[in-house]
């Protein structure tokens, strides 16, 4: 069954209710949509442990659902948060093993190196942008500290490090 979002917000109101047959029905059709969710996302034979998972977390959470919110966006985000710890569980467990004839860089070279990839993405901020997150995220200054040696209120900095991680965290995932 391929049950559109007022649907599955109906079924999943009357299974909180106590409707089993309801509740068979919605998670039959979150483990359809769960699998075209992960289909293009983990390794295939991956799939069927995560959607069984997803499906334990909806149903210890399914209380919190509110059914005047659509329902797709909350399974939604269950399915990231479950596909996100398995990722974190898979990179973890696939440790590499490093062997002495390996190349590696010196502690400075690596440090001059993220300095120089550092100061490229942070050409693409504004100035205001770039002394905010310099003075709070690189500096290590508090959010008062680093308003008082800018100039900026204490709002323009959290502004201005806010906008400024989201463009740098969109210029990573751009390259």
């Amino acid at each position: 069954m391929k049950a559109d979002d007022a649907t599955l917000r109906g079924l999943m109101a009357k299974a909180q209710d106590g409707d089993q047959g309801a509740y068979r029905v919605v998670l039959g059709a979150c483990q359809d949509w769960l699998k075209r969710y992960y289909a293009h996302r983990i390794a295939p034979n991956a799939i069927d442990d995560l959607v069984q998972d997803t499906l334990m977390s909806l149903h210890k959470k399914r209380a919190s659902y509110d059914p005047s919110r659509p329902f797709l966006p909350w399974l939604a985000a269950i399915a990231r948060y479950r596909w996100v710890d398995q990722l974190r569980k898979t990179y973890r467990n696939a440790s590499e093993e490093l062997h002495e004839d390996t190349a590696t860089t010196q502690p400075e070279e690596e440090a001059v190196m993220a300095r120089i990839s550092i100061d490229r993405l942070m050409a693409h901020l504004s100035p205001p942008q770039v002394t905010a997150i310099q003075l709070v995220k690189i500096d290590g200054l508090t959010i008062s500290e680093a308003s008082g040696r800018s100039g900026q209120s204490e709002s323009a900095i959290k502004v201005n490090i806010h906008r400024g991680v989201k463009k740098l965290a969109a210029l990573i995932e751009s390259e």
